[in-house]
């Protein structure tokens, strides 16, 4: 299992200075990734750091670690844009880029802009989006005609230094998503309670999980593929099951959470500088 920092990058963490300096102690101490959340940070009232920006320039303070986009919500972004964008950080970091996608799990975000708020519409704009985004990282050029976007006959770049593209990691936890992380590089478990108290999925509740998705991959021909299954995860004397656990269960990589209700960012940095959970 390799081991990342994930940041929710709002409040006082929505500081790019405050993300890159926890980057660089990860880096130093151990850590193999950096996951940073995609959010305007509207329904907390709060604001909130723009994802690929923050990673560009925790890609140019670091070396080594694994850039980690966790999850950039299609459905509000169009997605020659985030394809341009994921080209442009894949070559700015010398190919560290993994691309999660998701739905986007927060109305708020969509509502205070005037977009809709249904999931049965955010489901098919990722969808829909997701494609594309995976056409256009790999260079081709491309034509479609909605429903919710259209491209006429075009290529985006700059072409990415992972080849044919970075991965794309798909977070879910509906067995729908299951059914579509199955057709990316990896799937993304949302674990851990929305405030930030413990675990919602036990090891012996994520390794039925892991073998569904994996029993789709047989079905999609791709059983022989890497694929990679994280979890956001709570480590610590207090928390009930180890990372070794869900290791055990299937996962490939822990993505410890880092936000406000966990501490300040300098109460984060003791956790960083102790290095990952291994």
């Amino acid at each position: 299992m390799r081991f990342a920092i994930d940041i929710a990058p709002l409040g006082e963490l929505a500081d790019p200075p405050t993300i890159v300096r926890l980057a660089r102690m990860a880096e130093e101490s151990g850590w193999d990734g950096i996951s940073i959340w995609d959010s305007l940070g509207v329904s907390m009232g709060t604001a909130a750091a723009e994802p690929f920006v923050a990673l560009a320039g925790v890609a140019a303070a670091t070396e080594r670690l694994r850039l980690i986009l966790s999850v950039a919500a299609l459905p509000r972004r169009r997605p020659q844009l985030v394809a341009q964008a994921a080209g442009t950080l894949d070559r700015l970091s010398g190919g560290r880029l993994v691309l999660g996608v998701g739905a986007g799990g927060d109305p708020a975000d969509f509502e205070a802009f005037g977009e809709p708020t249904e999931a049965a519409t955010h489901v098919a704009r990722l969808d829909e989006s997701v494609a594309l985004v995976d056409a256009l990282l790999r260079g081709e050029t491309v034509s479609h005609d909605g429903p919710a976007f259209v491209i006429r006959d075009v290529a985006v770049g700059p072409r990415p230094i992972q080849q044919p593209r970075p991965p794309i990691w798909f977070g879910a936890r509906r067995p729908g998503g299951l059914r579509r992380a199955a057709a990316w590089d990896g799937w993304i478990a949302i674990a851990v309670a929305d405030d930030g108290s413990g675990m919602t999925i036990s090891p012996d509740d994520l390794r039925p999980l892991v073998e569904r998705v994996h029993a789709e991959r047989v079905g999609l021909g791709r059983s022989g593929e890497a694929f990679d299954v994280a979890i956001f995860g709570l480590s610590g004397p207090d928390q009930r099951w180890s990372p070794a656990e869900y290791g055990a269960a299937g996962a490939t990589w822990w993505l410890e959470s880092l936000s406000g209700m966990r501490g300040s960012p300098d109460d984060l940095a003791i956790l960083v500088r102790a290095g990952p959970p291994r």
